[in-house]
């Protein structure tokens, strides 16, 4: 399975994600992008550094799969979104 990393940007500062997570394909990663984020923002609340943050999740080939900004986890589906539509990837 491949690996993908989670890291966190907020602003000019990004707290890398050095272990990572093996998962089945780029639609995995966006639900458990989309739970991290959720986790994120319960656990510290209103933030408004953290509601402008983006998690960037990386392959292990060092490309970007997806950004995927806190502000949207907020009022996005449950599905990934489609082509055209929404968070790429």
């Amino acid at each position: 399975m491949p690996r993908y990393f989670f890291h966190t940007r907020i602003g000019a500062d990004t707290l890398p994600d050095e272990e990572g997570v093996e998962l089945r394909d780029p639609d995995q990663a966006w639900r458990v992008a989309r739970a991290t984020i959720q986790a994120s923002l319960e656990d510290e609340g209103a933030d408004p550094r953290l509601v402008a943050a983006i998690l960037v999740v990386i392959d292990e080939a060092g490309e970007v799969v997806l950004e995927f900004p806190f502000a949207e986890a907020i009022t996005e589906a449950d599905t990934p979104p489609g082509p055209g539509e929404g968070t790429l990837h």
